[in-house]
């Protein structure tokens, strides 16, 4: 009898697998299983077994595989030590999830892998949100998914002894609690499986009495007083912990938000594949039940929807990469256009252009087709579209000059629109995007008759959605004034580069390569013995066991840490130390930039970077292939490094760096008259602050005060708090607390202004930047002192960083735009943060970079005057 006809549900349940609690079971219940070449099968046989019997048995039309993915998510944000007692995956079990991964897609199930989040936030959002239309099945035993309980929903764990089925009113019996009260439970009694502490003394019949009387910690917390005298006492201390710990414990309702049913469809299992998959790990005995399972009438979904990771920062999905494992019934056909002549007249119309492979794939009105015509000469046939509608505008003029000539207003690009309206999503790939569309609810005449594997057409209903929730949200204007007159800029600076001096590295490869080799041998006598210093498990037995150092800290695992803030509470422990953390800093420099950029340039010893327009939350450029944005410019070896990047013969480099552009910002938005005083006067900004601070004349204060001014200056930008500023300054938690008492009392429109920026973005939901570019700070109404905190530094963080990313993206298009400097020779081609660098002929550097100069000053007015540091030479580091 089927769990359907157990339960006598009506329809079909949508059934959710906890992925990983059965794989990490099958690897411990059946320790000894392996292929007969000793590659281990213990976890894939469970998992397996599990699954087949559901397919077989239920029947499921609907049905979700969820795993867990790697690296942390919020809650080791919120709480450092949230399943640190837990070693790493055995390489036995890390060695089964590809194969695990293969099977799930053979057998046809939808597999979902958390990112950010864990698989239980995904299975409780994804139940919270069917449960109201059909059944939800949650195949797993952990105590944390009780929360998902609900009328319509149920748990069930097949592999269990019984076979146990908890429904709503089993839980409500067993525990006397609903499922809503069930993370404020677990915040009492803690879970020492996840290394939540909860109440110490507190278990599970005195938090349940306490619950009875008092349903909510809220409720527990504003009754302390009337707590029985021993309970206050064991509460007193955790009052404000026991939230965190709920949060820990609490399952996110918002993740995986763009999964729609249609994503969950269980289809046809590829026959062949599982077959010799199954022969292939030696599952001989389940080719019959894979036999036996019965066919389902074909139905095509989108190819990208079929393998998904969900991303958790802000709860939505996304899609890496394109997944060809599921394939429509019938793949959509299209007309192919080769000649110019017989493209349609896109006058005046919106039209879709997708890169594809070597052609281009074209929506225009209800039509989709190919075009096996000429770069250049499509790009002329579009040119008098009213709007051109394309994944990345970028990638388009990187391939023919053609597409620059398409002025900035006819693009609409969706990969922006769609950073814009949501910059924490963190993946805006075409296949990701184009998958949206099916889980759109307006628009639906026109989905219902979308092609799934169409591209042309889903673009142009992507444009339709997106651009009326861009004008709602003011960002229209951001893009097209901004945004996207800035893709325009970072195409040249890609194509123009920078170049190197490739003796200039070898010379510096050499010093830095016969350093490691002298701190190598430094390093084994001072151990007393020979290891891979670069195997941190090694370094870990050296320095823990056979040196007999005192531990500084653990790695989420568990495992002793040699991370490089534990080794430096370890200076002065053993003369060792000192040398492996030189020997990291030279291994870094030779590994990261010596050895490989010199690989990376073209013929004319030019290196080409690529600008990410699409990367950060607060509006900021990155760059990739290489990362120039992360080139070390300070310290003893940034001035060696930036006289490796050279200008071109006969030419010179112009380097135009704001000074101190964030603290410029917050003058303006604060309105603090210190501020904007010292900054009108051109004062030394942190003289002035450490003046302030020590009440004294700025001639007057020492270099050390300087510097404390300056790293509290900047520190409380990003919300430094005075336990990191202690760290920053190397003074007590007490005097820390005094220094930005004082600060705040001395800058006092600060602290109005901070608290301003909260407030609003409390009432509003989000915050704006400079050029109304917006990020969502939900956090702020967290119960949760950890989270709230981190919103607040968000909300501060975003407007004054954003602003000044704003500002330097506004001086690049001037400075590009720039006609005189265009006349007299010169190009932008780098951008590394607040600095501008210009290339041009020798003999016109004075007066492109004096134009240079200017136009960063002058590209916005503020309560206070830009300022730009400007200078001349024939590599990096003489114009830096």
């Amino acid at each position: 009898m089927s769990l359907r006809e157990k339960l006598n549900l009506s329809e079909s349940p949508l059934y959710i697998i906890d992925g990983s609690a059965f794989f990490y079971r099958g690897f411990h219940a059946y320790p000894d299983l392996k292929r007969s070449d000793g590659f281990p099968t213990n976890a894939l046989f469970i998992v397996l077994r599990v699954l087949l019997r559901v397919l077989k048995e239920e029947k499921p039309d609907y049905m979700g595989f969820l795993l867990d993915g790697k690296g942390k998510n919020f809650r080791h944000e919120l709480f450092p030590d949230y399943k640190a007692q837990r070693p790493p995956m055995p390489d036995d079990l890390v060695a089964q999830i590809e194969p695990l991964k293969e099977a799930i897609s053979l057998l046809g199930v939808p597999l979902i892998v958390s990112s950010g989040v864990e698989a239980d936030d995904c299975i409780a959002s994804l139940t919270a949100r069917f449960k109201k239309d059909r059944p939800v099945v949650i195949l797993g035993a952990d105590k944390d998914l009780k929360q998902c309980l609900d009328d319509n929903v149920y748990m069930w764990d097949p592999a269990g002894r019984g076979e146990k089925i908890t429904s709503l009113e089993d839980f409500k019996e067993s525990t006397g609690l609903s499922p809503d009260q069930w993370a404020d439970f677990q915040a009492l009694v803690g879970d020492s499986a996840d290394n939540i502490p909860g109440v110490p003394g507190v278990g599970k019949v005195t938090a349940t009495k306490l619950m009875a009387k008092y349903p909510t910690l809220e409720d527990i917390v504003e009754n302390y007083e009337k707590l029985q005298p021993a309970v206050k006492k064991k509460m007193q201390d955790q009052l404000e912990n026991i939230f965190t710990y709920r949060e820990l414990t609490r399952l996110k309702l918002d993740s995986c938000s763009d999964i729609g049913l249609a994503d969950l469809e269980v289809h046809n299992p590829d026959a062949k594949g599982i077959s010799e998959y199954l022969n292939n790990y030696e599952f001989k005995s389940m080719i019959r039940d894979v036999a036996a399972l019965t066919p389902k009438a074909k139905k095509s979904i989108p190819a990208s929807a079929a393998v998904k990771t969900s991303s958790a920062k802000d709860g939505q999905l996304s899609l890496f990469g394109e997944d060809e494992n599921v394939q429509p019934a019938e793949k959509m056909k299209l007309a192919t256009i080769s000649k110019v002549k017989d493209l349609p007249d896109f006058t005046g119309k919106d039209v879709a252009v997708i890169r594809d492979k070597k052609n281009f794939i074209i929506g225009f009105e209800a039509d989709e087709f190919i075009a096996e015509v000429p770069s250049a000469d499509l790009a002329r046939a579009v040119s008098s579209a009213a709007t051109i509608i394309t994944p990345d505008v970028k990638l388009l003029l990187r391939l023919d000059d053609s597409w620059k000539e398409i002025t900035h207003g006819r693009w609409f690009d969706l990969g922006l629109a769609a950073y814009l309206l949501n910059p924490e999503d963190r993946n805006y790939k075409w296949t990701r995007l184009r998958s949206l569309v099916f889980h759109e609810e307006n628009f639906s005449e026109k989905i219902e008759a979308l092609h799934p594997d169409s591209q042309g057409q889903a673009a142009l209903i992507l444009k339709d959605i997106f651009l009326p929730r861009m004008k709602s949200a003011g960002l229209d204007e951001l893009m097209v004034e901004l945004e996207t007159p800035l893709i325009h800029v970072l195409a040249e600076m890609e194509e123009a580069g920078i170049s190197i001096d490739l003796e200039a590295f070898a010379g510096f490869l050499s010093e830095v390569s016969e350093k490691i080799s002298e701190l190598t041998k430094g390093i084994y006598e001072k151990a007393g013995e020979t290891f891979n210093i670069r195997s941190s498990q090694q370094m870990s037995t050296v320095l823990f066991e056979n040196l007999g150092l005192k531990p500084a800290g653990k790695t989420p695992g568990g495992a002793l840490s040699t991370a490089n803030e534990v080794l430096e509470k370890l200076v002065g422990e053993h003369p060792v130390i000192s040398d492996i953390l030189e020997y990291r800093k030279m291994e870094k420099l030779r590994s990261t930039y010596l050895e490989p950029l010199p690989k990376m340039v073209d013929e004319n010893s030019r290196i080409h970077t690529n600008f990410n327009q699409l990367a950060t939350a607060t509006g900021r450029l990155s760059s990739s292939g290489p990362n120039l944005q992360n080139i070390p410019i300070r310290g003893e070896f940034g001035k060696r490094m930036r006289a490796c990047f050279t200008a071109g013969k006969g030419l010179r480099l112009a380097a135009a760096d704001y000074s101190q552009v964030e603290l410029r910002v917050l003058a303006h938005f604060s309105k603090d008259e210190n501020l904007i005083s010292a900054f009108e006067a051109d004062e030394d900004i942190h003289s002035r602050t450490a003046a302030l601070l020590f009440e004294k004349n700025s001639e007057d204060v020492t270099k050390d005060e300087r510097s404390n001014a300056k790293t509290i200056n900047f520190g409380l930008i990003y919300g430094m708090g005075p336990q990191k500023l202690a760290r920053e300054l190397q003074i007590g938690m007490n005097e820390a607390k005094e220094f930005i008492s004082r600060y705040f009392e001395k800058l006092g429109t600060l602290r109005d202004f901070y608290d301003s920026v909260v407030e609003d973005a409390r009432h509003k939901g989000y915050v704006t930047t400079l050029s109304g570019r917006r990020r969502l700070i939900p956090e702020l109404h967290s119960e949760s002192p950890q989270m709230l905190s981190k919103a607040r530094r968000q909300a501060i963080n975003t407007i004054i960083q954003g602003s000044a990313a704003d500002i330097i993206k506004m001086a690049m298009i001037k400075v590009s735009e720039n006609l005189e400097i265009q006349d007299l020779g010169g190009r932008l081609i780098l951008q590394i943060h607040d600095e501008l660098i210009v290339e041009g002929p020798e003999e016109n550097i004075d007066e492109i970079g004096a134009l240079l100069q200017k136009d960063m000053q002058t590209v916005l007015s503020l309560s206070v005057p830009l300022k730009v540091d400007l200078g001349l030479g024939r590599n990096w580091a003489q114009a830096h």
